[in-house]
Order: structure tokens, then sequence, then C-alpha cells
């Protein structure tokens, strides 16, 4: 068995961010529209009228201050309130490819590495672009990578799911070298109408290369101590998008056909869920809580992260232990943890522990335990 690391890290970011002002400039406009236009039905009772939000509400609920996006323009549009990505032929490489091959270099290059070094691509999110061909084949082959690449979605739990994939293959003998990239275009799935989800996503694209430990040259590496997943079936998270969709006579109108969650539900199921797998996860592997300088969390909701890190050390954590992007960049699904990991891990010292965790849609919980070489 081969001792693993990751030896670099990339972040791609779209170059729009909207913040809660221009976003609820938009969304309030479109309410008041509603309103006016259906003011007969909802004096009669038959419609229900739609409330305003605000900026204030934003940032109490989520810990959102802004959020980048692939397209501003399409959202902000009171008339249109959808991201507009025009379709690529199938002759160029498609967004989700784009946006990977820019983290990846970004990553490879952190790592002191080139593509001929990396032997497969694991693209791991939330939100597939098309069923196949593989993104991450398309990836690989925008690259130049000579090997293999497949598609993985567990949710937002996608790219912790893909480095203990890639761990696993690593320590096996099966590849060297191994790039996991989780490209995520969340604004593509949200109902930018809807009150209570319209704040909650952006757009970012991460990756991680990681490599047999006895090979590794950059001076960045982080010990692969453990990876440990959780699944547990829930219908409090949701999307029923799919290929399907077109064979019911309700087509693709239907209000679950894009992001939908029970937020309350969310919030008592899955941090009680976390801090105990991180719990156990730590004390299989004979470290204390203690012994963890800096928790990487999933970027969903501020007060979920500062709960769940209240549950594990006792006592509220200081900025510097479980750092915030969710602030600037909003939920980016699978990439928020990795994106938190890849601003926040300079400063460590060597040997220092740290732990890398997603949660979501599934209920899908990872756990990475690092350390810093």
């Amino acid at each position: 068995m081969h001792n693993v690391v990751i030896s670099g890290t990339g972040l791609y970011t779209p170059p729009n961010s909207i913040s809660n002002d221009e976003l609820v400039e938009s969304f309030n406009a479109y309410v008041r529209q509603f309103n006016a236009d259906n003011a007969a039905a909802i004096e009669a009772g038959e419609v229900q009228p739609l409330s305003e939000s605000s900026s204030a509400f934003i940032e109490k609920a989520s810990g959102i201050k802004s959020r980048y996006v692939t397209d501003k323009a399409g959202i902000l549009d009171v008339s249109r309130m959808v991201p507009r990505i025009p379709e690529r032929s199938n002759d160029e490489w498609s967004i989700l490819c784009e946006m990977s091959v820019k983290a990846a270099t970004q990553a490879l290059e952190r790592a002191g590495r080139s593509v001929a070094d990396v032997d497969g691509v694991i693209v791991a999110c939330s939100n597939l672009q098309r069923a196949y061909p593989a993104v991450a084949i398309e990836v690989q082959a925008a690259l130049g990578v000579q090997g293999f690449g497949y598609d993985m979605n567990v949710a937002c739990s996608s790219a912790t799911f893909g480095i203990q994939a890639a761990t696993n293959c690593i320590q096996l003998g099966q590849a060297k070298r191994l790039l996991v990239v989780s490209p995520e275009i969340c604004t593509g799935h949200m109902n930018f109408r809807d009150r209570d989800s319209h704040f909650i996503f952006g757009d970012a694209c991460t990756a991680v290369l990681l490599e047999r430990a006895d090979l590794a040259s950059s001076a960045y590496q982080w010990d692969i101590v453990g990876t440990r997943l959780l699944t547990q079936f829930s219908n409090n998270i949701r999307n029923n998008f799919g290929f399907l969709n077109r064979c019911a006579e309700e087509g693709v109108g239907a209000p679950d056909k894009l992001f939908v969650q029970e937020g309350r539900k969310v919030f008592k199921d899955v941090c009680p869920m976390v801090a105990e797998l991180i719990g156990a996860h730590l004390a299989d592997n004979q470290l204390q809580i203690a012994d963890v300088k800096r928790f990487w969390l999933h970027q969903a909701n501020l007060n979920m992260n500062h709960l769940i890190v209240r549950k594990l050390l006792g006592r509220d954590a200081e900025a510097h232990e479980a750092p915030v992007i969710l602030d600037t960049y909003a939920n980016t699904s699978s990439a928020g943890s990795v994106i938190a990991f890849h601003k926040h891990q300079d400063d460590l010292a060597a040997g220092s522990v740290g732990v890398l965790s997603s949660f979501g849609a599934g209920y899908s919980i990872g756990s990475v335990i690092l350390r810093k070489r």
C-alpha cells in the first residue's frame, strides 16, 4: 500500500460577482410585477402574493454577502432570471471542461507537475452537463492526459468522495497521480424566483492533485491520514431534473426539477451527523479534537458550520480554525470545502492536522483527515 498526498490545488473563479443588494433588487422587481399582474386573483384569494426579500434577511439566514456567477446579466434580467449560457457545438470544449482545465492547470503548477505526470481525471460534481460522454474524458483530452477518466456525483460531497476514490486507486498502485476536478455551475439549477433559495448558490471550479507520497516533490504536501464516507437517503434536498422528464406529461416545468430543500430539516438532521462522523473518524485515527488546527467545512450555511464546530470543540470556533469563503462565493456545492482548503492552508506549520469535510444531498457526508508535511 502506497501513502498518498495532496500536492496541489487549483481554483477557477468566474469573473462576474453579484452582491446581495443586486440580487434583491432584481428579485423584488419580479415580486412587485407578479403581485401587480395577479392583483385580482390575489384579492379573490386564488393566488398567494409573493413577499419581497432583503440583503439583511439573506445574510442572517446564510452568511452569504455575494456570489460569483458564470453569467450575471441573465440572472438579474427580471424577464429571464436564468443565467444565459449559450449551447456549444460538439466540436467545442464544453463549459465544464473549460472550467476544469483552468483549475487543473493551476493545481499542476502548484504541484510542480505536467499533464504527462497524470494518470487520470475524476470529475466529481453535483451538476453534470450531460449524461455522456463523460466530462472527465473530455477534460482528459483537453489537458492531454494519457490514462482514464470518469464522472461521479454525490451532490455536495462529490469532491471528498472523489478524493477517497483517487486515494484508494493510488494506494493500490493502479495510478501514481490523479486529478479530482469539481466544476460547479450551481446557478443553472436554481430558481431565482424563489425567495427561500434564490440567494444560496454561486459558481466555481476546484482541482486537487493527489499522488504517491514517495514521488511527490511539491512544497505544498498534505498526507492523507484517512478518509470516511457516509450516506443516508433523504428527500430534504432534491433535484429531479433528468432525461426521463421528457417522458412524463408534466415535462420539465414542475417546481422540483430545480433545486428544492427543506432547510430547517436539513439543518436539524445534518449538523449532528457531521459532528459525530468527524469525531469518530478522528478517534479511529488516534487523534483528539484538540489536535485539529483547521476545519475546512462545506460552505453551505454559516450557521450550520458554526454549530458543527461548536459541537466538536465545545465552544465557538475562532475565525482561523474554520475559515469561511461562503460570504463571497456562496454555496458552490462540492467545490466549497476545497476552496476553503485552497485559500487557507499555507499558513499552517508542518505537522498540522486539518479536516476537510463536506455534507449535502443524499444525505452524503465526507471526511478527509490531512497532515501537513
